[in-house]
């Protein structure tokens, strides 16, 4: 009777030991937080899922009783969580929660708490809510070991997210993970928590362990308490902008193809938003191709830009102007009349047909016949300078009637 007695009363103290280490703590109460929508930007195309599962481990050890501000480091650490679920849009994820720092008799001091399973929100929660502080040692390295074998059955690419305090005294947790990303290597990416104060230990320790997943990163909680810092690292922990690919430009002058007017502009020439070469004295040629650019509004100018009195011709050696040219000059005189600061040089061409000295005579009387004829409109003669250049500077080919005529011609050259 004695045994029994003595037999019951170790068997009752013993349930009171685990029942005190295992004890769960008040529920959690979760503060205010209002999620930024991540949900609309991926449906929106933005961005897409960049893993396909998550492996949360959650330190659940002696060493969370600690209070930051009033709320004990596991609190905080079940909050942090909270955040991350809320913000995390809706993805396909097969995910698991595993916790550590639990009493043990047997030694095994982290259990499976979730998973592992589609990731779904509302259970996920309710798994971390449930998660009891253990109140034991900090085998983190079991906890990634044990994590590794959970991640078996799981395919593709892995985001490993450790939230803890960072006291791993005496256990390898970088060892362990290193482990892990041998046995993973590129489809495991580890992701590191602080909670609590920022101990430059704790702090080295969960950033050597992030630093063993050779992709992935430190960050402390404290830092992840808004809602835009929680999205910037669900963001970067799950999700990826989607690049678009630019629609095509052939002619490499940075407006698409499907809004370039102009689709065969040269290399290197200066465009507008439509894609079309510049035009800066809007006479109808480009500024690559025009060789008098300034030409005022309203000038006729030729196919290089040039402003030439059109339909002011001259007979071969002659320097007369013909009555059914004056309309021509007329007009002239009009956009000299528009533009009163505007001062011209009026230039004087022939074509080649006779000595140099001859054409040059001849085109200086060109020249000065043009310039009486504006005077005689009221055009200033100090606003106007009259010039020869014979046949140096022609604007078409000579071998042609038709280039020898265009080449019989008087131009005016703004000079501002």
């Amino acid at each position: 009777m004695r045994k029994k007695i003595f037999l019951l009363s170790k068997i009752v103290f013993i349930g009171v030991i685990l029942i005190g280490c295992q004890a769960h703590v008040p529920e959690v109460i979760h503060p205010q937080f209002q999620p930024v929508n991540l949900e609309s930007k991926q449906k929106a195309g933005e961005y897409r899922t960049k893993t396909d599962n998550m492996v949360v481990i959650l330190d659940a050890s002696r060493s969370l009783e600690e209070q930051e501000e009033g709320r004990i480091n596991f609190a905080a650490a079940k909050d942090f969580l909270y955040r991350m679920s809320q913000t995390m849009p809706d993805m396909k994820l097969n995910s698991s929660l595993r916790s550590f720092g639990h009493w043990s008799l047997k030694g095994a001091e982290t259990m499976l708490n979730y998973g592992p399973a589609n990731w779904n929100r509302q259970n996920f929660q309710a798994a971390v809510d449930g998660v009891a502080w253990g109140k034991g040692g900090s085998p983190v390295d079991q906890a990634f070991d044990r994590s590794s074998e959970d991640m078996a059955a799981m395919s593709g690419k892995t985001a490993v997210i450790l939230v803890g305090d960072g006291k791993y005294e005496g256990v390898d947790g970088v060892a362990a993970a290193k482990r892990m990303k041998a046995r993973y290597g590129d489809n495991v990416c580890i992701y590191t928590v602080l909670v609590g104060s920022e101990d430059p230990g704790e702090r080295q320790s969960m950033q050597d362990i992030a630093n063993a997943g050779e992709c992935g990163f430190y960050q402390n909680a404290g830092a992840l308490e808004s809602p835009q810092n929680m999205a910037a690292w669900v963001e970067d922990v799950f999700l990826e902008k989607v690049r678009v690919a630019a629609p095509p430009d052939s002619d490499g002058d940075g407006v698409h193809d499907n809004l370039d007017r102009c689709p065969d502009t040269p290399k290197n020439v200066a465009v507008d938003s439509k894609g079309c070469p510049l035009d800066s004295d809007s006479d109808g040629v480009y500024d690559y191709l025009d060789k008098c650019p300034g030409t005022p509004k309203g000038a006729s100018v030729d196919v290089r830009g040039c402003w030439v009195i059109k339909g002011v011709n001259f007979d071969t050696a002659r320097s007369d102007i013909k009555p059914n040219s004056y309309r021509y000059l007329d007009e002239v005189a009009a956009i000299l009349t528009n533009n009163p600061g505007l001062k011209v040089e009026i230039q004087g061409h022939t074509d080649n047909r006779g000595s140099a000295d001859y054409n040059q005579n001849l085109s200086e009387r060109r020249a000065n016949a043009v310039r009486e004829y504006l005077v005689g409109k009221g055009i200033s003669p100090n606003r106007l300078t009259a010039s020869g250049y014979g046949f140096s500077k022609p604007a078409a080919s000579n071998d042609t009637p038709e280039g020898r005529s265009r080449n019989r011609r008087v131009e005016l050259k703004p000079v501002w």
